[in-house]
């Protein structure tokens, strides 16, 4: 299968939000449904500020979405974009006919 530039940009968006410890354990808290901003800042005893740089990553990689209410926002996965990453994922698995270790290797 190949790639396009765009589909290749977007991985690399969605490998690069996941490469930090602070992210995947936002990530981890949001498995179990929406949370606010006050309660993941309490939950990872951090900075508004720092958390709102790590929670921007998510969102712009699409992994997370947000929606505002009152003077709170509250985040949540987006199963949608971590089922697309799932296949990515499964995609790196295959193996391609006529790939592999070339003869001047050998």
């Amino acid at each position: 299968m190949k790639i396009t530039i765009k589909r290749r940009d977007t991985e690399v968006s969605l490998f690069h939000a996941l490469s930090d410890e602070t992210r995947l354990e936002i990530m981890e808290r949001l498995k179990d449904g929406e949370q606010c901003v006050c309660d993941l800042t309490d939950a990872l005893k951090t900075g508004q500020s720092r958390l709102s740089f790590h929670l921007k990553v998510l969102k712009d990689a699409g992994l997370i979405t947000d929606r505002p209410e009152g003077r709170w926002t509250y985040y949540s996965l987006n199963r949608e974009v971590l089922k697309e990453l799932e296949e990515v994922v499964q995609s790196l698995q295959g193996s391609r006919p006529g790939v592999g270790s070339s003869f001047r290797c050998r």
